[in-house]
């Protein structure tokens, strides 16, 4: 049976990449940090009691800033892939808390590299790095683009992608750069724009709130959908050689685009519902990203089926129906629009 280590298990990609893993019939380890209230909600219905012979979840302590922990971890569990997923995440929080995304995002990564190299494991790697790292250079993105960030999340993950890159030449660790542009899922977290537009939408629809308060409508972005792209770190890790590739559908919507698709689906008029707020714009926006995932389709064979508009319907879908059984959370319930398999 072969085992993973995923960090970032309980966020979004954490659990579609879990759920992945599982079904394929691996032996999954998650790193979660320590709290005083549960923040295990995107995983608990894969988790098993652990005295069960068939369980196959294991969860662990641990955090990036903790770089002894790491190779504990790194040496007790003996990984045959390692899936760097945590991070702090959110590019308009990284203006407030730089110093934090840094060590995290940027360093965290390092210290997980090292805990690879120092542990002797042999395993291969993967970081999840983003199309934030583009930030002002012009669309479309791919993997010979040059960088150039526009928030301390971006420049953060920069850092993570030479640094796997430096780890990858340096020691000879099979170690990949998943160059991930915006996706998105019923799981994404409820600060983000496109999770933010479509609870809002279910809540509108329900009378339960009035408007909702957003900030840049101009932005464009290329949203793909979650699950397909847990499919493509797991494929990356799968081939032959390490290298590098950009995951994204080859399309892009401005977030303008997304909102009215989503009020849409819901029979909403969403001018009478939207409200601007300066606190939301950033300090340096990134204006356009749209990838180009040609080189992940010719060798790995992926490729992004749900487009920006099906992926706002699939969202909203899914916050009405958590609304609808309030007390089942759409995560329990596989019927429900979002589900994997469930288009």
């Amino acid at each position: 049976m072969r085992r993973a280590l995923i960090t970032g298990v309980t966020g979004q990609d954490g659990s579609y990449l879990a759920e992945l893993l599982l079904a394929k019939g691996y032996e999954v380890h998650g790193v979660i940090r320590r709290a005083s209230t549960f923040n295990t909600a995107r995983i608990d219905h894969l988790y098993r009691d652990p005295h069960e012979d068939d369980s196959r979840l294991h969860l662990h302590y641990g955090d990036l800033t903790d770089g002894v922990r790491l190779v504990q971890l790194m040496r007790q569990i003996d990984p045959d892939e390692v899936y760097n997923l945590a991070a702090q995440s959110h590019v308009r929080v990284s203006f407030d808390e730089p110093e934090h995304t840094g060590n995290t995002t940027g360093l965290g990564s390092m210290r997980l590299l090292e805990a690879v190299r120092m542990s002797g494991v042999e395993c291969r790697y993967y970081q999840a790095s983003s199309s934030e790292m583009f930030g002002a250079t012009p669309p479309p993105q791919d993997e010979s683009t040059p960088f150039h960030p526009r928030s301390p999340y971006g420049v953060a993950k920069v850092y993570a992608y030479w640094a796997t890159r430096n780890y990858r030449e340096a020691y000879g660790l099979f170690a990949v750069n998943g160059i991930l542009f915006n996706h998105e899922s019923p799981r994404r977290g409820e600060t983000f724009v496109t999770r933010k537009i479509t609870r809002a939408v279910a809540r509108i629809k329900a009378g339960l709130d009035e408007h909702v308060y957003l900030g840049n409508l101009d932005a464009v972005r290329d949203w793909g959908y979650a699950p397909e792209y847990a499919e493509g770190m797991w494929r990356m890790l799968q081939a032959d050689a390490p290298d590098d590739y950009v995951l994204a559908t080859g399309g892009a919507i401005s977030v303008r685009e997304f909102m009215e698709s989503a009020f849409a689906h819901a029979g909403l008029d969403w001018e009478a519902h939207v409200r601007f707020d300066e606190r939301y714009l950033r300090p340096s926006e990134v204006d356009a990203l749209r990838g180009d995932p040609s080189k992940a389709e010719r060798e790995l064979g992926w490729k992004a089926t749900v487009d920006a508009s099906r992926l706002a319907e699939i969202m909203v879908d899914a916050d009405v129906e958590a609304l609808t059984h309030e007390g089942r959370p759409w995560i329990d319930r596989p019927d429900l629009p979002g589900w994997p398999g469930a288009r």
